[in-house]
């Protein structure tokens, strides 16, 4: 996973977030209203969704839902981004 603390460091030294995760869509066939293509989420953590290959994230209702995790891919975000997206949302 990474150090002790929980970081992520990149080979440029940059510290990744430690607590949120992020996906970027690949696909979103059946789902093209509510999720859009190469968009960055924050995944909710649901240990019983992801138990059953699915992720929480809140789409674009602004609501959380359950998706296929297929349909996504982990991304790691540097802290500045991460920051940055969280006040944005």
């Amino acid at each position: 996973m990474g150090p002790a603390c929980g970081a992520f460091f990149l080979t440029t030294g940059t510290v990744m977030a430690p607590k949120t995760k992020h996906v970027v869509c690949i696909r979103n066939k059946d789902y093209t209203a509510s999720i859009e293509l190469r968009k960055i989420y924050a995944v909710i953590p649901d240990p019983g969704a992801e138990a059953h290959g699915m992720i929480r994230l809140v789409d674009e209702s602004g609501e959380d839902y359950l998706y296929p995790r297929s349909l996504f891919l982990p991304i790691k975000v540097p802290q500045t981004i991460s920051h940055a997206l969280a006040m944005a949302s």
